[in-house]
């Protein structure tokens, strides 16, 4: 398949693009730098929302996989509502009405479980649970899913639609990257009385979902919730962390109430909401209807994790 990727320079892309290219792929990755480690992959330095640029790129493409987008880093901004809308839901909409128009065939779109919301409580997310999103990045992943499905009913191009809970691996950024650092400076861990469970995903159970959706028939016109499959609490994915880096944590037993308050008078409320509320989804369509089969112990994926950051740190001393 011709397949194209924006976002290819980045953690997953790069991931993505290098497990395509094992699959003997012909692959095009975009990034504004134009430069992408994995060898065989075509690189084009260009925006995905400059529509004149992007346009000329898409001819002859199979499949279109979206993952750029506007993060999290944003939210501290006044006006990231607008910024968030502007790129992650009318750009990709732009994006996907180009690739019609050039007959690409299947447009694969990455996401967010903030869709769903930033707590399940005792219920598990899936693919039928009422979308509640409550940030403002959630709601434009929201918006473009909806402008997505609205655009291709009954068009001649697919799409596919993924909602990734926390990605994680020894290069990802973001949330993950703090706790990676929290972990290697010995930081006290507050979390030893929280008995929460998340659902996360490796890098690399990511990359194989989104290629499956790249190429599997049935994944047309299907949304996918994706995990590894297994849950895990902060307090355990510390210690693995820990575990893999040859460190041990220090885990205080600061009751739960307390902690909620202390985050929240230190302006950091949906702190509280990220690392000790629960959030699980149910990954089992994606198994049914794609084949999908993750690698289900998180832990010792954590643990390798830990070691592969703490060799990497070790390296660039």
């Amino acid at each position: 398949m011709r397949i194209l990727v924006t976002g290819a320079s980045g953690f997953i892309g790069t991931r993505l693009c290098q497990l395509l290219m094992d699959q003997s792929q012909d692959v095009t990755g975009i990034c504004r730098s134009g430069k992408g480690s994995v060898v065989g992959v075509k690189y084009i330095a260009t925006d995905f929302t400059d529509p004149q640029a992007i346009s000329g790129m898409l001819n002859g493409i199979d499949c279109v996989v979206h993952l750029a987008g506007r993060a999290h880093v944003l939210d501290k901004q006044g006006d990231s509502a607008d910024l968030y809308q502007a790129v992650n839901c009318d750009a990709t909409l732009q994006l996907a009405r180009e690739a019609l128009s050039a007959g690409v065939r299947r447009f694969v779109f990455i996401s967010s479980i903030g869709v769903n919301g930033n707590e399940s409580g005792t219920q598990r997310f899936s693919e039928t649970s009422t979308p509640h999103p409550v940030a403002d990045y959630a709601r434009s992943k929201l918006e473009a899913e909806i402008g997505l499905r609205q655009l291709l009913d009954g068009a001649t191009m697919e799409w596919v639609i993924i909602r990734p809970p926390l990605v994680y691996g020894a290069n990802a950024p973001g949330n993950f990257r703090t706790l990676l650092k929290v972990v290697e400076k010995g930081i006290p861990s507050p979390f030893a009385l929280v008995r929460n469970a998340r659902s996360i995903i490796s890098v690399d159970n990511l990359a194989t979902l989104i290629a499956l959706a790249c190429q599997h028939p049935d994944a047309a016109g299907q949304t996918f919730l994706a995990s590894d499959g297994s849950d895990v609490s902060t307090h355990q994915m510390l210690g693995a962390l820990a575990q893999g880096m040859g460190k041990r944590v220090f885990a205080l037993p600061v009751p739960g109430a307390l902690l909620a308050v202390m985050l929240k008078a230190a302006g950091k409320g949906d702190l509280y909401t990220q690392l000790c509320g629960s959030l699980t989804v149910d990954c089992s369509r994606a198994r049914q209807v794609l084949g999908y089969q993750p690698d289900t112990d998180t832990l010792r994926a954590l643990m390798q994790v830990g070691r592969e950051y703490r060799l990497g740190r070790q390296g660039n001393r």
